[in-house]
């Protein structure tokens, strides 16, 4: 059985009125269903994703490098060039290191122009902090022409932006065979943010420990677990 471990590192490239966004971040923070603060600074909002490169992603370092476990990072371009202390942690860890997008933002809306540009500038911010770039992808709130631009930029093996299966399965983009990888959202620790979610550390555990039997069961399957 083939498990990929994930951590998503997106602190500092969130909605922020900073950044001329008209509201603060509302998307997987700790107070649930909290609306998002618009037109000011949410200093309560901030300073939790401020955690994750402050104290989180340090803590998830630690134990896979204390047990040699690698995983893959889908990084926010922004957020990691504003913490290159953790860029070259994940690198030196050995850790694969994957694109996902620009900005910590709903890209649903964007214009095709703009998700491209976008795009190029994770590319390169990855690719300055790191020492090389991305070979996989991952933006999470997409659109339609996310896989397309992709493919069109090359120099990607797979991208991410799928719930549709537990193993890994070939597309034809504009004539061309493209990996996808999909991303597993019900081994994810963001049910620890969603009523009747995961509420202890040993829920999670017994339903990473479930899946994985089951996967064992059916024979041999892939299962991503996303941190």
């Amino acid at each position: 059985m083939a498990l990929s471990f994930v951590l998503n590192y997106e602190e500092g490239g969130e909605n922020t009125p900073l950044e001329g966004d008209p509201a603060s971040e509302a998307f997987l923070h700790e107070v649930v269903g909290a609306p998002p603060t618009e037109g000011r600074r949410n200093l309560n909002t901030e300073s939790m994703y401020e955690f994750g490169s402050r104290a989180g992603f340090w803590r998830v370092h630690r134990i896979f490098t204390a047990h040699e476990l690698p995983l893959t990072v889908f990084a926010v371009g922004q957020a990691l060039e504003r913490n290159p202390d953790a860029a070259r942690a994940m690198i030196d860890a050995g850790w694969e290191v994957a694109g996902h997008g620009w900005r910590w933002i709903d890209y649903g809306e964007m214009s095709e122009a703009d998700e491209r540009a976008d795009l190029h500038r994770a590319i390169e911010a990855i690719g300055h902090v790191c020492g090389v770039r991305p070979v996989g992808w991952y933006t999470g709130r997409g659109t339609e022409a996310t896989r397309r631009l992709v493919v069109e930029e090359g120099g990607f093996l797979y991208d991410s932006d799928s719930y549709a299966d537990e193993l890994p399965y070939w597309v034809d983009v504009a004539g061309r065979d493209h990996l996808v990888v999909p991303y597993t959202l019900d081994a994810n620790d963001f049910k620890f943010l969603l009523p009747n979610g995961f509420v202890t550390a040993g829920d999670f555990t017994e339903y990473l420990i479930d899946a994985l039997e089951q996967l064992r069961t059916d024979g041999g399957r892939m299962l991503s677990v996303g941190l």
